[in-house]
């Protein structure tokens, strides 16, 4: 199966013990890396520079097993850049330096139509909010007709409503393009309170009857330590309580063992297990994309 995930990853610095650690994360990419050790054929469609960064950047997914024949360069600009700090319950607050990384032109870089025509014939092509919030509005509609052609030739279009403020001029916009978005999608899989900070909404069911009515048929609300609500409205606790290190891509790792699992025929409630093992996983761990252990490698062929 040909999964294509779309959107902006970036340098990310964790704390360690003795300072500072410089990995890579993006919430896209995460669930990419998370895919690509699952054995599926993941591609990821992005824009990097051509600095030594960006060099790193694309080895490390190829080491992963990621496609980076869509990552476009742009020589004139650089990887984004964040950082992450957790506090004692392991709740993280993230600092970006993200405003001209190249990510942000990827839609007029030199080889997009080629990389659009190869998304297209995807089985399966991700995204988030995010990914549109870096985007100018001309892109997002690009975006948006490149998951019309991917239905139009039989595959799904997945979308996260991963929403962070000081990306967007105004809660308007935002709630614009996600409504846009979630009409072009046949997963959807928004978060509790990022739907709060959008809309005010603050119950699960009414999340997932708006993004219903917009247009997406499958729809799962993550809710945090309390688990998710599944598309047909039951709650889904994870399957135990931890006290997380750091909550850094606990959302993004949930997405990818669903949407693994689904795609490998499951039902929704043994997808979203899965999700929830190994969002549980990454939180026992620092940053965004652990490295392999015996304790989650049992997920992943060999």
């Amino acid at each position: 199966m040909r999964i294509v995930l779309i959107g902006e990853a970036m340098l990310e610095l964790s704390q360690a013990a003795d300072g500072w650690q410089l990995g890579h994360g993006g919430d896209t990419v995460n669930m990419a890396i998370h895919l690509a050790r699952s054995g599926h054929n993941v591609a990821y469609l992005t824009a990097l520079g051509s600095d030594p960064f960006s060099d790193e950047l694309r080895n490390r997914w190829r080491a992963e097993g990621i496609d980076t024949s869509l990552v476009l360069t742009d020589p004139t600009k650089n990887p984004g850049l964040y950082a992450i700090r957790t506090d004692n319950a392991g709740e993280r607050s993230f600092f970006y330096w993200r405003e001209n990384s190249a990510a942000r032109g990827l839609f007029t870089a030199q080889g997009i139509e080629a990389a659009l025509k190869e998304a297209e014939v995807a089985d399966l092509l991700a995204y988030s909010l995010i990914s549109l919030a870096i985007l100018p509005p001309e892109a997002r509609q690009a975006l948006f007709a490149l998951c019309a052609r991917v239905r139009a030739r039989g595959g799904k279009v997945a979308f996260d409503g991963n929403y962070r403020p000081r990306l967007w001029p105004d809660v308007a916009t935002a709630i614009d393009a996600r409504d846009q978005a979630i009409a072009c999608a046949d997963i959807g899989l928004p978060t509790l309170d990022d739907e709060t900070l959008l809309s005010g909404e603050t119950s699960a069911d009414a999340v997932a009857a708006h993004w219903q009515r917009c247009g997406a048929d499958e729809v799962i609300v993550k809710l945090g330590a309390q688990g998710c609500r599944l598309p047909d409205g039951t709650l889904l606790p994870p399957p135990e309580r931890l006290s997380p290190v750091d909550t850094s891509g606990a959302g993004d790792a949930f997405n990818a063992g669903y949407l693994d699992a689904r795609t490998k025929g499951a039902i929704p409630s043994a997808a979203a297990l899965q999700g929830h093992i190994l969002a549980g996983w990454t939180i026992m761990r620092r940053g965004a994309i652990p490295a392999l252990d015996p304790v989650v490698s049992d997920m992943y062929p060999s």
